[in-house]
C-alpha cells in the first residue's frame, strides 16, 4: 500500500511515496500535505470501492429518472404514466440516500 498525503489546505488525497510538490487542485506547496496514519490510508482505500458502488447507483438512478420522462412524454396510458412518476420519486430517494451516506464518509475521512 502507498503512502497518502491530505492537503490541509483543501482536502486532496495524494499517493505516492511523499507528498506532491504542489496540490493538483489547489496549488499548495507540499509543506501543506500531512501524511495519514495506516489506519486512516487503509480506510481510504477499503472504502474506495464502496464509494465507487455509491456513484454507480447515482448514475443508474439518473437513467432511470431520463428513461421515465421519456416514458411520460409518450404518455401511451394512464397506467404507465403513473408507474413513470413513481420511479422517478423513488430514483430521487436513491440518489439522495448515496449522495447522503457518501458525504457522511467524506466527514469520516473515508474518500
Amino acid at each position: 500500500m502507498k503512502k497518502l498525503f491530505k492537503c490541509t489546505v483543501c482536502g486532496f488525497i495524494g499517493e505516492g511515496e511523499s507528498a506532491p510538490e504542489k496540490c493538483p487542485k489547489c496549488g499548495a506547496p507540499a509543506e501543506k500535505f500531512e501524511e495519514l496514519s495506516s489506519e486512516a490510508a487503509a480506510k481510504v482505500y477499503r472504502s474506495d470501492k464502496t464509494n465507487v458502488i455509491h456513484m454507480e447507483v447515482i448514475a443508474l438512478a439518473d437513467k432511470i429518472i431520463k428513461l421515465s420522462l421519456e416514458g411520460i412524454e409518450d404518455d401511451l396510458d394512464p397506467n404507465c404514466v403513473i408507474t413513470f412518476e413513481k420511479a422517478i420519486d423513488e430514483a430521487w430517494t436513491m440518489k439522495q440516500r448515496c449522495k447522503a451516506e457518501l458525504a457522511g464518509h467524506m466527514k469520516v475521512g473515508k474518500w
